[in-house]
């Protein structure tokens, strides 16, 4: 366990009838301490409900990478969660500086941001190469850098995020950025990947933290990525967070319900 415990102070008059403050489950969360009991807590909820307005602060609060276009810092679309994250105290078993925080819908900016990288380091070369007044250890020197970006991004990414389809490159990035002692939070992961390759996430989840010791949120829809052993499940709603079990969340029964007869439903439309 890294993070320990989250407790949301009180805000400021000008702030609290803002968003996200004003947030019913945020209000409910208002004065309490949040204690993070299982290296996997996985958040249920339904549309609106809070759940990824919560995990934004708290990606915000952490200081965590980002896996988008933009770092958190410069990303507009976060303005309000660093209005939350303001007031969000954390307590930590073991502060760590390792993991990130990943919107689905933002991994094509990542994927981006990853090739115009290359573009830079492969266009330098060629500056380097095509510049006759270096002598033959000044230009080796000048190409150290470029040439060990390029090296990395072919290590983690091999031929590039884009080479791949798009549920391919999410497993390609868990499997590469997942280091020992990281902290995740993840808000819908599930987005991209069939059914299979949801049980290959789990599958990884379950390596970074019984083999390095990583921890993780995860705003979730899928019923399978609830399943996993040992989370601690909590469904967020204008009373708060609140323990669930798997079998009770409406997600899973519905789901169950359609698979089991979907002319049930069908014959409504």
């Amino acid at each position: 366990m890294l993070l320990a415990s989250l407790t949301i102070k009180p805000p400021a008059a000008h702030d609290a009838e803002q968003f996200p403050l004003n947030v019913p489950a945020i209000q409910a969360l208002v004065g309490q301490t949040f204690d993070f009991e299982a290296p996997v807590t996985i958040i249920v909820g339904d549309n609106g409900s809070g759940k990824s307005t919560f995990l934004e602060g708290l990606a915000v609060a952490t200081r965590s990478i980002s896996v988008g276009t933009y770092d958190l810092e410069r990303d507009q679309s976060l303005t309000s969660a660093q209005r939350l994250a303001k007031y969000l105290k954390l307590s930590w078993h073991k502060r760590t500086g390792r993991g990130f925080f990943l919107r689905a819908e933002d991994f094509f900016g990542y994927a981006q941001r990853l090739n115009q990288l290359r573009l830079e380091a492969e266009a330098g070369l060629c500056e380097i190469e095509a510049d006759t007044t270096l002598s033959p250890l000044a230009r080796a020197q000048a190409r150290q850098t470029h040439s060990r970006t390029l090296g990395e991004l072919r290590h983690h990414y091999g031929n590039g995020l884009d080479h791949m389809s798009h549920g391919e490159s999410f497993l390609r990035l868990f499997q590469s950025r997942f280091v020992p002692n990281g902290l995740y939070l993840l808000d819908e992961p599930e987005a991209p990947l069939a059914p299979i390759r949801q049980l290959s996430l789990l599958a990884l989840i379950r390596d970074a933290v019984e083999q390095q010791q990583s921890q993780f949120v995860i705003v979730t829809h899928s019923p399978i990525i609830m399943a996993y052993p040992k989370a601690r499940l909590l469904q967020i709603s204008p009373t708060g967070l609140q323990p669930i079990e798997y079998n009770a969340i409406e997600h899973v029964s519905l789901l169950r319900d359609f698979l089991n007869h979907p002319e049930r439903f069908l014959r409504h439309l």
